[in-house]
């Protein structure tokens, strides 16, 4: 595990123990969530970028076709 230290304006640093407060958490859990969520904003788009170019339209078919050709349940109908 690694520790940094980072400058915080006053207004931001207040603001994220009053959430982290609020939400039962330490500060350090707190960061350390904002960090993960951003960073799977941000990779995101190129992870699914290259999961489509792996992806075939005849693999797709075929499982399809595996499918039942079946009307959906009431439950599921739109």
């Amino acid at each position: 595990m690694s520790a940094i230290n980072v400058r915080l304006p006053d207004s931001l640093h207040r603001m994220a123990k009053e959430v982290a407060t609020q939400d039962h958490i330490s500060l350090n859990q707190f960061i350390t969530s904002a960090i993960a969520e951003k960073i799977s904003a941000l990779t995101t788009e190129s992870y699914l970028e290259e999961r489509a170019g792996r992806s075939s339209r005849d693999k797709f078919q075929k499982a399809l076709a595996k499918a039942p050709d079946v009307e959906p349940e009431a439950f599921d109908r739109i």
